[in-house]
């Protein structure tokens, strides 16, 4: 009977160890399976958690967190897995080593874009005195020529969210969206759909580094609050094939939407961001020209927006081509007499022609007589040719620009007659490169720019980023000759030429003008950006140069008078504003006290309502 109990408790014992293992065995696996899913509770939404080291995830998080945790719209919308993420990491590290060999000509600025973009995200208040105490040297840096290379490899780069990410997926819930943006007040918006990148082309997503790039000058030469600024990327796809096939890719890998559907998202967009900021100001950036100018005309008499491609570019270059009047030691008022071919006839290109057209017109008597003896000082040539009125399936915002055939033919010219013919025809004052083209202006065509019949002839080559440039200004100088006026959209540096002589490279930076644009509007009130205030601003950077400095060939400032080039910029815009009834005032300042200010005033107004950075004092409170 004992031997029987024993064998019993032994066998009871057995069992109870197998139900104690089996139990540890099913506690394990229910810790592991609560652990792997139970989730973490958070005290943080939106840009917070993605400052976060502990709790961000980057580009892995699932559309359903993005909504819970209000995410939307603060990410690129391709999600992620953590393993992509590493494979992204680590192919965009080894491929930024070898494209930075073909980058800028610093070697070293894609490392300093990096080392100030490092600076930017621990200390916001140092980053701007940075930038601000050395605009000169960092300007090229956090925009052209540098951010290009930026843009391009943007994917790589990515590491920490600054803006919003609308796109083609996010139809119907934009409303809501863009109460994500933490910030109640924002004053203003660079927007891009990434079609047209620089001369870049189509970097889809990626493009949301120029939006970035801009509003980084907004605050350093506009003063512009940077916790009132907004970048935004509306990504509806790309048509680049390298993009739609990189498994690394961020953005929508589908094609771009087109027509009615496109139109659909911008104008959500637009509506989204004027419902919760009704005072705030869009500018459009890098669209390529099929849109550029048909969203410009849809929305610019609706909501406080430009197109600093069309309107920007354009005012920078006709303050220059005033500029160059006076070096040839004219009076601006002769630049109706100027005769201009134009290399380029995309979105850059006929903005500058449309305004050069309505200066010109301005100065004549700005009658229907005025309007038609100005477009006769034009001559237009894009990649097939001089553009004629007989050119089949004309673009129609170059059409008013096409030349008659029979003005054509009495200077020796046909339609699609090549660059070098119309300099060698025309004779031109101007030779203005806005193409993307690199090398376009090549030493034929400078050669022909020889025979001008102007004493002091000027050569624009426009195109950015740098490798993109008609020509360079020691072939400018070299081939042409001393006596020359030389402009370029990216920064180059001046030439020697010999006997204590220089030969300086002015840059045509559209940041002499958009900031002090932006800022102008905002401090005026006003209810659009007319055409009279974007003359304004280009006739007040014109005339901020003395005489003894157009004399030299210096036709725009140096980069480091910004701050105070802004100033006058935005004084001149606010002047105009309220001369054509447009002002409706700023926070204190009503119209009916703007009215009563007078030039000095205004300047005064706008340099006290410019943000510096200064570190504030700092109080704890307990929620």
């Amino acid at each position: 009977m004992s031997v029987f109990c024993n064998q019993i408790r032994a066998s009871s014992a057995l069992v109870r160890r197998l139900k104690h293992a089996l139990f540890l065995t099913q506690t394990a696996r229910s810790f592991t399976t609560m652990e792997g899913h139970r989730p973490t509770i958070v005290h943080k939404r939106s840009l917070d958690i993605l400052h976060d080291p502990w709790f961000n995830k980057g580009t892995a998080f699932s559309m359903t967190e993005r909504d819970r945790l209000d995410l939307r719209g603060l990410l690129p919308p391709n999600i992620m897995s953590s393993d992509q993420q590493i494979e992204r990491f680590m192919f965009d590290l080894k491929r930024l080593e070898e494209q930075a060999k073909d980058g800028p000509s610093d070697p070293n600025a894609l490392a300093k874009w990096r080392i100030l973009n490092r600076l930017h995200d621990r200390n916001e208040t140092m980053y701007y005195k940075v930038l601000i105490a050395h605009i000169e040297e960092y300007a090229p840096i956090v925009y052209t020529p540098t951010v290009g290379l930026v843009c391009q490899n943007y994917s790589g780069l990515f590491r920490r969210p600054r803006g919003m990410y609308f796109s083609a997926a996010d139809r119907g819930e934009m409303m809501s969206m863009v109460y994500n943006w933490p910030a109640e007040q924002v004053d203003m918006i660079v927007v891009t759909d990434g079609s047209r990148i620089l001369g870049l082309g189509d970097l889809g997503v990626q493009g949301i580094g120029i939006a970035i790039g801009k509003l980084d000058l907004y605050v350093a030469a506009a003063g512009i609050n940077p916790q009132r600024v907004l970048p935004v990327m509306i990504d509806v796809g790309t048509n680049n094939d390298k993009l739609l096939n990189d498994p690394l890719y961020l953005g929508l890998q589908q094609d771009r939407l087109d027509g009615d559907e496109y139109i659909a998202v911008i104008d959500e967009f637009m509506e989204a961001v004027f419902t919760r900021w009704p005072h705030v100001i869009v500018q459009f950036e890098d669209f390529q020209s099929k849109w550029a100018f048909k969203l410009l005309q849809r929305y610019r008499n609706t909501y406080r927006m430009f197109n600093d491609d069309v309107q920007g570019t354009a005012g920078v270059a006709i303050a220059g081509l005033l500029g160059a009047v006076r070096a040839q030691g004219r009076p601006m008022i002769d630049f109706p007499k100027q005769k201009i071919v134009v290399a380029g006839a995309g979105s850059a290109g006929i903005g500058v022609l449309n305004a050069a057209r309505k200066t010109m017109a301005r100065m004549l008597g700005n009658n229907e007589i005025a309007f038609e003896s100005a477009r006769s000082q034009f001559w237009v040539v894009d990649a097939k040719g001089l553009i004629t009125e007989d050119r089949d399936n004309i673009d129609a915002e170059a059409q008013p620009f096409a030349r008659k055939v029979k003005e054509a033919n009495r200077q020796g010219l046909r339609e699609g007659s090549s660059l070098i013919e119309v300099v060698q025809q025309v004779k031109p004052d101007v030779l203005l490169g806005l193409s993307a083209v690199g090398g376009l202006f090549s030493k034929e065509v400078l050669e022909a720019l020889k025979g001008s019949t102007s004493t002091r002839p000027a050569i624009f080559a426009m195109s950015n980023p740098t490798t993109n440039a008609e020509c360079t200004p020691e072939d400018a100088f070299s081939v042409v000759g001393d006596n020359i006026i030389f402009a370029s959209g990216s920064p180059f540096t001046d030439v020697d030429l010999g006997n204590g002589h220089i030969g300086h490279s002015n840059q045509g930076n559209n940041m002499y003008l958009f900031p002090g644009i932006g800022l102008g509007t905002l401090l005026s009130g006003s209810r659009m950006i007319s055409d009279g205030m974007l003359q304004a601003a280009a006739e007040c950077l014109a005339a901020y140069m003395t005489e003894d400095e157009v004399v030299e060939g210096i036709i725009y400032p140096p980069i480091s008078r910004i701050r105070d080039i802004t100033k006058e910029v935005a004084a001149a815009v606010v002047q105009e504003a309220i001369e054509e009834d447009l002002a409706e005032g700023y926070r204190e300042m009503d119209a009916r006290e703007l009215r009563r200010l007078d030039e000095e005033e205004i300047k005064e107004y706008v340099k006290n309502n410019m943000w510096t950075p200064e570190y504030p004092t700092l109080v704890y409170k307990k929620a």
